[in-house]
């Protein structure tokens, strides 16, 4: 080789090596707090196990899910609020799997970047390990990528892998609904992770001062309004799930609840939704209010205060209901199903809005 020759080097193309093994080294203690049976609290391996005999199954079949958090990451990224978001991307996982009835085992992240700043990225997985905790799961390994020319400055994106597990025959699959159940609704914690590509078209056509306090909410900056992670319903639902108690679960993330209702509906079931059973939160109403939404579009949207719909049988709404608030959640009695075409219906004061498209036909053509 030439002496004239430079001498290239990973680093000088812009990758890390020495920056991605103290980012190991530094969450491995945010890694072992999210441990739990069946998971060890070791990382840095090709691949990570999980024992569901040691987690306390006997039958057990696995679901799995994936999912990332949208563009909501880019309001974490412009406004420097990277603690919480990947609670978010647990959620959005999490909260798949516990409407198959599945309780939520393992989890593993995805975090791409341009650069890698070990403390941006520590903060955004302290958060997933959060959420983990709050799930239930153990987080169990991931990858961390530093793509140079990939991403712009400070830019980074998540993804996010669970497997959970039901006992076989436990799972729900809707089968059980029919006319004459009746819908829960369980309160939002706000946008969740879902149309933030409205509201950050919004932000900019309106100019919103975004460190300033809410006009609907004086004791919080809007931005915070904004990015409140996504609620994890998990621990408060799988009891009540185990206890037989819910026929069907419907987690309400983008298309809102007409979209998503229908994809837990066996054919013959319609659901009938009141929109005045609940309140719109402040927050939807401002974010209505703001782009002149019309409300079948918010209904199509956004969650508009409701994260999670359940259906039950008659007899089983109060002790559901009493169940759901003593642990935490702000529960609504917001419709039935009736007998019809497969779909929802969304009707209210301000109108009434239909789904009664074949989900599975429209979404995975």
């Amino acid at each position: 080789m030439s002496s004239n020759t430079p001498s290239y080097t990973y680093e000088q193309a812009g990758v890390s090596i020495d920056a991605g093994n103290r980012l190991v080294k530094a969450i491995g203690p945010l890694v072992k707090a999210t441990m739990r049976p069946g998971a060890d609290g070791e990382i840095g391996g090709f691949g990570g196990f999980f024992d569901p005999k040691a987690a306390g199954y006997k039958d057990p079949l696995l679901v799995a899910g994936n999912d990332g958090v949208g563009t909501k990451v880019k309001l974490a990224i412009d406004h420097d609020r990277h603690d919480r978001i990947g609670i978010d991307l647990v959620a959005m996982c999490v909260n798949d799997l516990i409407v198959q009835g599945a309780e939520p085992l393992f989890f593993l992240d995805y975090f791409a970047t341009g650069k890698l700043d070990g403390g941006v990225a520590e903060r955004v997985i302290a958060g997933i390990a959060e959420g983990c905790k709050m799930a239930g799961c153990a987080l169990i390994g991931g990858e961390t990528a530093e793509m140079p020319g990939m991403y712009a400055d400070g830019d980074y994106d998540l993804a996010g892998f669970c497997v959970g597990a039901v006992e076989r025959g436990e799972q729900l699959t809707g089968e059980k609904v029919a006319p004459g159940h009746v819908l829960l609704g369980l309160a939002s914690s706000g946008v969740h992770s879902n149309g933030y590509s409205l509201v950050r078209r919004l932000a900019a056509d309106k100019g919103w001062k975004m460190e300033s306090p809410a006009l609907f909410d004086q004791e919080r900056l809007l931005v915070d309004a904004l990015i409140e992670p996504t609620r994890i319903y998990v621990k408060s639902l799988l009891p009540v799930i185990r206890a037989g108690k819910i026929d069907a679960l419907a987690h309400i993330t983008g298309g809102g609840l007409l979209e998503n209702v229908p994809r837990v509906l066996p054919d013959g079931a319609h659901a009938v939704i009141d929109a005045d059973a609940w309140e719109l939160p402040r927050l939807m109403a401002f974010l209505q209010a703001q782009g002149n939404i019309e409300p079948g579009e918010m209904a199509r949207t956004f969650n508009t205060g409701i994260g999670m719909l359940l259906a039950v049988t008659p007899d089983n709404v109060d002790g559901v209901t009493a169940d759901l608030e003593a642990a935490g959640e702000t529960v609504f009695r917001i419709g039935d199903i009736v007998e019809g075409a497969k779909g929802c219906t969304v009707k209210g004061s301000a109108g009434t809005w239909s789904a009664k498209t074949d989900w599975e036909a429209t979404h995975n053509a």
